[in-house]
């Protein structure tokens, strides 16, 4: 959190990451409190950011993000072309499944969810475009943890992972064997790992170099007579279809991604 004696862009980051999904509006005391600097400076600092449209002001006067930065973000390579290339299929797979499409990269030691397909009757699901999330614990974190390099897998692992049912994997002694078991299989499955009522599938996506690059997912209702074999074998199909149109054209083995 900056203070006064922070640089001008530390301030105005930090006014931009004062929002949240859960706080998508904020009056200027809020954005002060919540960016740790001075109410006369974020005035300054969010009229400028309002004349550029990174913010916008609402009637009542509060603050919220602008159109002109999500443009901006949209632009980002990783999420824009990847996204770009996997639409089609992510949209196939909801076709004929009807439920929770995700698609996600892992940014440092967390994953972000850069598409999202959500079925009408689905189950509900923790997820947002754009959003973060641990990489511990969701069908797409398992994989994209499994696949990304040693460093990375001991850093999530020497962390506290937060526990979000009973059978969310906590233990590094019991996730180290689960993750290897995912490289091997090239899958994910997480039963009732997040909400107690959802089961994702996950499989990578891998670009030109065999490379994994992302996750995507199909996020069903949890039962104990899943059709598991069938969503494996559609989510694997829409992965491969996705590494196809990233231009991975040869059957090189899955490299973890080190980017």
């Amino acid at each position: 959190m900056p203070s006064d004696g922070s640089s001008v862009t530390a301030k105005v980051l930090a006014l931009l990451g004062a929002f949240t999904a859960d706080a998508p509006e904020l009056t200027l005391s809020e954005l002060a409190r919540r960016a740790g600097v001075s109410l006369p400076t974020a005035h300054r600092r969010a009229a400028e950011l309002v004349t550029w449209g990174a913010l916008e002001r609402t009637a009542e006067g509060r603050y919220r993000i602008g159109l002109r930065l999500w443009e901006i973000a949209a632009l980002a390579p990783r999420a824009h072309g990847l996204r770009e290339a996997a639409l089609p299929f992510l949209e196939d797979l909801y076709v004929v499944t009807r439920q929770n499409v995700q698609l996600a990269v892992r940014e440092g030691l967390e994953l972000v969810f850069v598409e999202r397909i959500a079925g009408r009757g689905a189950v509900p699901v923790l997820t947002r475009v754009g959003g973060r999330f641990t990489l511990h614990a969701t069908g797409v974190g398992l994989v994209l943890l499994a696949h990304a390099p040693a460093q990375v897998q001991e850093a999530v692992l020497a962390n506290p992972l937060p526990r979000y049912t009973d059978r969310t994997l906590t233990d590094p002694s019991s996730l180290r064997p689960a993750l290897a078991a995912i490289r091997a299989q090239g899958y994910a499955i997480s039963d009732r790992m997040v909400t107690p009522d959802a089961l994702s599938v996950a499989a990578p996506v891998l670009g030109r170099a065999g490379t994994v690059q992302a996750a995507v997912s199909l996020v069903v209702t949890a039962a104990d007579d899943a059709p598991t074999r069938a969503l494996i074998n559609v989510v694997r199909t829409a992965a491969r279809g996705i590494s196809r149109a990233l231009g991975y054209t040869h059957p090189n083995p899955v490299r973890s991604f080190t980017g």
